[in-house]
């Protein structure tokens, strides 16, 4: 499979970009500085880098039309809110992204937001609650562009999947993890990146939760 991902040197990006590759696909890394990637990936016959900025969209069509070759079969979306980045981030590189996918021809997309992205009626553990009023009063801006991503990206006419995350952290790739689009995660809940990373590509590889908003979390 070509897989096409934003975000590739992010701290999620970089696992889910390895865990790729070892899965036997073929990569085209988007990044904004080549030297964010590990020499052993940026020199891999098997990883294509395209610099570009996903924020005002320069390459990413060149990202996903796939070049020389045949475009993307699936694109992933694991793109991150920085300190001093733009407030909308998510919401306008998404944008180019799927409109870039509408343009080339692509149908599969796979994106990352945090969960206090919620359902319409959606069932919330105390915790939750909690951790979503702690993110309405310490990252506001975060919070809103994530909605807005996800609120454009449900408008699409693409088989897309929203993964939701709790807290992500660095810790060990273990494999084991919980998900679903209706399990409560309490205030503690963590997620290692390398984890997040596995569910994402079976997402993208098993065509699960298409259309759906699952949330992942450390087991």
């Amino acid at each position: 499979m070509r897989l096409t991902v934003f975000g590739a040197t992010g701290r999620t990006g970089r696992p889910l970009v390895e865990q790729a590759l070892r899965r036997g696909h073929e990569v085209t890394a988007f990044v904004r500085d080549p030297t964010g990637l590990p020499p052993e990936l940026r020199n891999d016959d098997r990883v294509r880098v395209v610099v570009g900025d996903a924020y005002t969209g320069a390459g990413v069509e060149r990202a996903v039309d796939g070049g020389e070759g045949p475009p993307a079969d699936a694109v992933v979306n694991v793109l991150g809110q920085g300190s001093g980045g733009p407030d909308d981030l998510l919401t306008r590189a998404g944008g180019h992204v799927l409109d870039a996918m509408d343009r080339v021809g692509v149908d599969r997309y796979v994106t990352l937001v945090g969960a206090g992205v919620r359902e319409e009626d959606e069932s919330v553990s105390l915790g939750g609650r909690m951790m979503g009023t702690l993110l309405k009063l310490l990252a506001r801006a975060v919070l809103a562009d994530a909605r807005d991503h996800v609120e454009a990206v449900r408008g699409r006419d693409v088989a897309w999947t929203v993964v939701r995350g709790p807290r992500l952290t660095d810790g060990a790739h273990t494999g084991e993890f919980v998900h679903g689009t209706d399990i409560a995660l309490g205030v503690r809940a963590t997620a290692a990146r390398a984890n997040v990373a596995e569910f994402v590509l079976d997402c993208v590889e098993e065509g699960r939760y298409v259309r759906g908003l699952p949330k992942v979390a450390d087991a």
